[in-house]
């Protein structure tokens, strides 16, 4: 399985038999500049519909939408519902946590997660491999509770989404933050990695990519 940074919560995914899903796709404006979404892909995820989470219709290739629990080309997505705000959805609304089952891997994307996880939540998730969590916060959790986070589902590999970079003008914060005091962090020089089944650390491993976009 590859995995591709886009930028902000967006995510291109592809398994070993070429299916490509991108995950909350953004929409480009002055306070988030990264570069258009031009990417081909099979399905599209969509956590909650905000502009940096469900601009669907720049993906390329008459993508399946995907918002609930199913099952396409041969990955099972499951949809796990949450909030974007710690007051049950009253500021902010509701938030659809998505586990991407393939390659023998279990993925799972957060979202605009606003609160740490319940107990059913945690297992309606169940095992984790690779966690993308949010830990801007303001809108979303902040680096504590995505620390929280973490713990709660102890994923083999974590890697940090919707904070701030260059690009972003949105009242977040960066990644230092919940980098601070971890051990087992990687600094890649590349918006893509790839993941095996029974190769993953055996602690883990905190991984910061380069947006592509």
């Amino acid at each position: 399985m590859k995995i591709k940074w886009l930028g902000h919560a967006s995510f291109l995914v592809t398994s070993e038999s070429g299916v490509r899903i991108v995950i909350d796709p953004y929409a480009s404006d002055e306070k988030l500049r990264y570069g258009e979404i031009k990417e081909l892909a099979d399905a599209v995820t969509v956590s909650h519909d905000h502009f940096d989470h469900n601009n669907v219709g720049a993906v390329k290739g008459n993508p399946r939408v995907i918002r609930t629990t199913t099952e396409s080309k041969g990955i099972k997505f499951r949809a796990i519902p949450a909030y974007h705000d710690e007051e049950a959805g009253k500021k902010r609304g509701t938030d659809m946590l998505f586990c991407i089952d393939a390659d023998g891997l279990t993925l799972c994307h957060l979202g605009d997660l606003g609160h740490t996880l319940t107990q059913k939540q945690i297992a309606d998730i169940g095992k984790v491999d690779i966690l993308m969590v949010p830990v801007g916060g303001y809108y979303t959790i902040d680096a504590r509770a995505a620390t929280t986070v973490g713990e709660q589902l102890k994923p083999r590999v974590i890697i940090p989404m919707h904070y701030k970079t260059d690009k972003v003008s949105l009242p977040i914060v960066g990644v230092e933050d919940f980098l601070k005091g971890k051990k087992n962090v990687s600094r890649l020089d590349a918006s893509e990695v790839e993941f095996k089944a029974g190769k993953l650390p055996a602690e883990t491993q905190i991984i910061v990519l380069k947006p592509a976009m």
